[in-house]
């Protein structure tokens, strides 16, 4: 029996000074203190970049103007599969605020012995690892 596959836009939020955003994962969901980069689960009949706009707004306040996709990653985590759409973000109105409890951070370094912030979310890790090569 092969796994159901779990579809999530990310949101790799860059500010001007080119310094991304991580959040830690809320108390009571899996990973819970983990750090990650925004995003969710894509409802049905969502395009990645809607599913992004609703939760980069649910999850932190902001309205998502421009996103483009990088790539798609996909990570096997014991309670879930899941299938990254993965979103660059340059361009969005308001303050980022963590509207459901989570620490937010900015980072200015994409090497990932420079993060302060531990423990990272495995799908995170690939995901600098990607930016470093991509140059993004």
């Amino acid at each position: 029996m092969t796994r159901p596959i779990t579809e999530v836009a990310v949101g790799i939020i860059i500010s001007r000074d080119n310094d991304f955003l991580l959040a830690n994962r809320p108390i009571g969901k899996p990973y819970e203190g983990y750090w990650e980069f925004p995003g969710g689960k894509i409802e049905i009949g969502e395009t990645t970049h809607q599913a992004l706009v609703r939760e980069l707004r649910e999850e932190l306040g902001i309205e998502v103007l421009e996103s483009v996709e990088i790539g798609v990653i996909e990570h096997d985590y014991p309670h879930a599969y899941v299938r990254l759409h993965l979103h660059i973000v340059r361009e969005w109105t308001g303050i980022p605020v963590g509207l459901e409890g989570q620490e937010l951070a900015w980072q200015s370094s994409r090497v990932l012995a420079d993060c302060n912030l531990q423990p990272l979310l495995p799908a995170t890790i690939s995901i600098i690892e990607l930016m470093q090569n991509k140059d993004v």
